[in-house]
Order: structure tokens, then sequence, then C-alpha cells
């Protein structure tokens, strides 16, 4: 009790509420004590003790800008210590379809909240109109989160809303989040890259901005490199084809990771070859991420994949 009133003096009221909160990061605010301290053992029998880091979560959300923010991959434990604070302290949320129901609890209530989510075959909202909305609600002197799946640097339209803020001299600051690449590989337990694999790792939307546009399938398929397809669910059949063609073997690995990093996550391991009628057989849902290479094959051995329990087949 001494410990938690101790905590309650050096929390603002909203942050005290948010610590008191069972799922909200709360461990993230009870970092803030101070004195208790830990031992740091020395492998030649020493050992001392430290002072226990103190973690500062006081930073300011200002009125008049744009944060546009990555709410990671879905599990709300993967959300950065920032983004959380900043959702706290947001005057209003502009959020995407990716954005899980755990990342919004966060919001507190009473904020303004706008859903301006897409999807396959529809946009709730034009891109064009999300940029105005950023732009209003800044101008009218609310801070304002814009929160968008995984990394809003990764294919996710970062760079045309930027452009939006910047056309009406609105300031801006870009939070990182984890992308989904890299949830992906950590859930299978599987880096992206490893020496005996992959010296290289390439990012690749399968979805073609130019009507002309056709992946160079000779570039991409190399041996010592990890690919990563976004947003190709429905491609996968001609992805197979395109870098069969272009040389790889046909029992070249490749994975597909549904809902990565959330307890509904299901995936398929297979090869260039098989895996457009594995996919046929068992269908995964959207979104789904496809991981091509060799560091496939370490998924069957490795002691960090959680795929089996979490619908790996």
């Amino acid at each position: 009790m001494r410990a938690l009133s101790q905590l309650k003096s050096q929390l603002s009221p909203e942050l005290w509420c948010w610590a008191q909160r069972p799922r909200a990061l709360r461990q993230a605010a009870f970092s803030r004590l101070h004195g208790l301290g830990h031992i740091v053992r020395s492998p030649f029998g020493r050992s001392t003790r430290v002072e226990a880091p103190t973690l500062i979560l006081d930073g300011e959300c200002r009125a008049g800008r744009v944060y546009l923010v990555g709410a990671g991959s879905g599990d709300v434990e993967l959300l950065t210590l920032k983004a959380a604070r900043l959702l706290q302290q947001a005057d209003a949320v502009v959020y995407d379809r990716l954005v899980g129901g755990d990342v919004l609890a966060l919001i507190p209530a009473g904020r303004e909240r706008y859903y301006v989510g897409k999807e396959r075959g529809h946009h709730s909202v034009p891109q064009a109109e999300i940029g105005a909305l950023m732009v209003r609600l800044a101008a009218e002197g609310r801070s304002v989160v814009r929160l968008k799946g995984g990394d809003p640097g990764v294919f996710g339209r970062m760079g045309e809303e930027l452009a939006a803020l910047a056309e009406a001299d609105v300031p801006a600051e870009i939070v990182p989040g984890i992308t989904a690449a890299s949830a992906a590989a950590a859930s299978m337990g599987i880096p992206l890259t490893d020496r005996g694999h992959a010296q290289q790792l390439r990012f690749v939307t399968a979805q073609l901005c130019r009507e002309d546009g056709t992946p160079d399938w000779q570039l991409l398929a190399r041996r010592d490199e990890t690919l990563v397809f976004y947003m190709g669910l429905s491609k996968v059949a001609a992805i197979c084809a395109g870098l069969r063609h272009a040389g790889l073997p046909d029992d070249w690995p490749i994975m597909l990771v549904a809902n990565a990093s959330l307890p509904e996550q299901a995936s398929l391991v297979g090869t260039l070859v098989d895996m457009p009628g594995k996919l046929a057989d068992t269908p995964l849902p959207s979104p789904c991420l496809i991981v091509v290479g060799s560091v496939v094959r370490m998924v069957a051995t490795s002691p960090a994949g959680a795929s089996i329990e979490q619908g790996m087949r």
C-alpha cells in the first residue's frame, strides 16, 4: 500500500487512472517508482546494487499538431510506450481498420474518434478527405493522433498524409510502430535475416500503383535475401509463378501469416510449387503477410515459434 501511495503522488490523475487499468500497460507506469534497485551479477563472483531506471511518460501532446502513430501489428503489448501516451493525451484520434480494440481501449472516454478504415474494394473515407479531416482538427486547436496499423511509414500512405499537412502548414510528428513483417517473423519464431540464409531484406507491396506496373521477377528471384509481400493474399499464385519462372526452384520456401501476433493468428508453410494449392484448400483471412526465402526453413526447428498453438497448418 505504501508503494501505491508513493506511485500516486508521482503520477498525474490521468496517468494514475491509466496505471490502475488491468491491461493498459500499467507495469510501465509502475516502473516510475524510485529506489527499488536491482542486483547486477558478475561472472567473476562480484555483485553490485544499482538504482532502478526511471521511466518517464510525461511528454506533451501539443495542440494543433498531428502525430502519425504506428499501432503495431495488433497485440496491444507490442504498442510503443510513446504511442500509448499519445493515445491517452490526444484530443482526437483518427484511426484505421487494422487498429485493434485493445489499442482503442487506451483512448479515454469522451475523446473524439474518427474511423477512416480501408479494406479491399471499399474505402470508407477517400484519402483526400482523411487529409482534410486532420488539417481541420489541427486548425481547430486539437491535438490529433493519426493511428495506423503496423508502422505508418511502411505501405501506410503516410507520404500522402504528410503532403496534405505540409500544404496546410500543420506541424506533424512520426511515431514508428512494429510492422507486420517483424511481428509475423517473430510469432513464427524466425529472424527476417540470418547470415546463413539471407543477407538482404526486401519489402514489396503486391498492390501495384501503376496500371502498367509489373514486379521485376528477375530482380526479386534471389537466393540470398528474404522477400516480404504486403497486401498480397489474392496474388499468391502470381507471386509463386513469377518467382519460379524467374529462376527460384520449385521447393523454395514460402510462408503465409494472417493476423500476425493476434490470438487468431493462422499460417501456412510450404513451397512455391505447392502453396497455391495449400491456400485453396485452407483459405486464410486478410490481412496476410507473405514471406519468401530459405530463412522460412527455420520455422520447423525454432524453439521460439508459437505457430503450433496459434493455428499453423
